[in-house]
């Protein structure tokens, strides 16, 4: 044979050799799946809810108007500190103060008035003991004259004379007493008078106080909102009076911030919070819950349930406010912040990243179990009891929670229960033991996998596509 020939021969003998091999090679490998895996190990795990607000006072006031007036004076500007009772702006007061006049000189009237009626009822009264006495005396001699007269010892113009004596010193006692109820009637008429221009007043007075603004707390004026020459007006009925400036009182600091309705349920009073300011970067601010909201309020327009009647399945959140521990100095109302409010610590507990829960149904977890008896190829699922199901639900359509754990070569889908969650890891209470290797991605992997799947681990970095820019 010819030496080209053999040559031939023998090419053609490793291309055969080489095309045996792959497909050797693809049937073994047909119904591999790729994963990558990772262990189920024991950590410290932290459970924490985030919630994004505003950094707030504890205590704060807005100053509104309580009169009508043009200002003349503002004491203060925008960060300077004050103590309550401290002078913040002044109204004219022309008229105030000219009511007020008036009416302390109606005052004075008025009591003089009461004096000069005290001294008539005084004058009425002794008048009254006077023809009381008379009175007396006047009808002891008409008494006796009367006796004298039937035993004919006076004679009966005497007697008349008498009888006209103690009939004058009646009647002039009847005008003493009806004098007496006169000047009562104008003493209680002048004490009344003497009230009513007190309380008008004390209504001028507190007319003319409300033209002097004072600070009702000690604070920082946080925030001014008028200039002088402008006009101020009360608030009526449903609407309130000018807004002048807020006063905050900064020595307590809070973050209120909104938290999604799925997890205020594990927002406890006193549970320990890490607070980030965006204003002050790079720093974390130690704080606790001090109050946890009741009422949902509307994500986009802020309103809470009880205030819109119209039915919506828009999301809601519940408002939660943490006092911080050691607020830095310079902190300013509504200034970003996002709080990290830790709901649950557990330590050394086993734990596995999140993304490797998958979801089975039973019946999917029934079918893979039996396919895997008739192949005999070994377990290929735990699958614990169903569940009493629900009157009018189907069994099968039961929704198992677990993970898949790499044992000779094939993924087995355990189910597990878990407990806390941490911000990439998730604690499992039932079903996995430290160190078993758990199937963690890929994330498609993870959603189609069958339980007892033959795998393949290939935990190398994947590569980087060519418009991705290195960190």
């Amino acid at each position: 044979m010819k030496r080209w020939k053999k040559i031939a021969l023998g090419a053609g003998g490793v291309v055969v050799a080489l095309i045996g091999a792959q497909i050797y090679v693809a049937q073994q490998n047909k119904g591999v799946v790729t994963v990558q895996t990772g262990k189920a190990a024991k950590q410290d795990l932290v459970s924490q809810v985030s919630g994004s607000g505003e950094i707030k006072p504890k205590t704060y006031t807005n100053v509104l108007g309580e009169g009508f007036g043009k200002i003349t004076e503002i004491e203060v500007k925008e960060g300077d500190p004050v103590r309550r009772g401290d002078v913040l702006l002044r109204l004219e007061n022309i008229q105030p103060s000219a009511d007020v006049d008036a009416q302390r000189a109606a005052l004075g009237s008025a009591e003089a008035a009461i004096k000069s009626a005290e001294a008539n009822y005084r004058s009425a009264h002794a008048e009254v003991a006077q023809r009381k006495a008379d009175w007396d005396r006047v009808k002891f001699d008409w008494e006796r004259a009367e006796k004298l007269y039937q035993d004919e010892l006076i004679s009966k113009s005497e007697y008349d004379s008498r009888k006209a004596a103690a009939e004058s010193a009646s009647a002039a006692m009847d005008v003493s007493n009806a004098r007496l109820q006169l000047t009562r009637a104008e003493l209680e008429r002048s004490r009344s008078i003497m009230g009513q221009s007190s309380a008008v007043l004390n209504r001028a007075r507190d007319i003319l106080r409300k033209t002097t603004y004072t600070a009702p707390i000690n604070g920082v004026v946080t925030y001014l909102a008028v200039r002088v020459g402008e006009n101020v007006v009360m608030g009526i009925q449903n609407s309130p009076g000018s807004y002048l400036m807020t006063i905050s009182d900064m020595s307590t600091v809070t973050a209120e911030v909104k938290v999604d309705e799925t997890d205020i349920v594990n927002i406890r009073h006193g549970q320990e919070c890490d607070v980030t300011i965006d204003a002050i970067p790079g720093k974390t601010f130690k704080g606790r819950v001090t109050e946890v909201g009741t009422q949902a309020v509307l994500r986009t327009s802020g309103l809470a349930t009880t205030q819109t009647t119209a039915g919506t399945q828009e999301a809601k959140d519940f408002k939660v406010v943490i006092t911080l521990d050691a607020p830095p100095a310079g902190l300013r109302p509504g200034l970003s912040t996002t709080a990290k409010i830790r709901t649950a610590e557990k330590q050394g507990v086993v734990t596995v990243p999140m993304q490797a829960l998958a979801v089975r149904t039973r019946k999917d977890l029934e079918e893979a179990q039996e396919e895997a008896r008739k192949k005999g190829i070994g377990e290929s699922v735990t699958l614990a009891a169903a569940k009493t199901a629900a009157a009018g639900t189907d069994p099968k359509k039961e929704e198992i929670q677990g993970v898949f754990v790499v044992r000779d070569a094939k993924a087995v889908f355990v189910p597990v229960q878990t407990g806390i969650t941490g911000i990439t890891d998730i604690e499992v209470t039932e079903g996995l033991k430290e160190g078993e290797e758990i199937v963690t991605g890929s994330y498609r992997a993870l959603r189609t996998i069958k339980p007892g799947a033959r795998v393949r681990v290939d935990n190398k970095q994947p590569e980087r596509g060519e418009g991705e820019q290195q960190p």
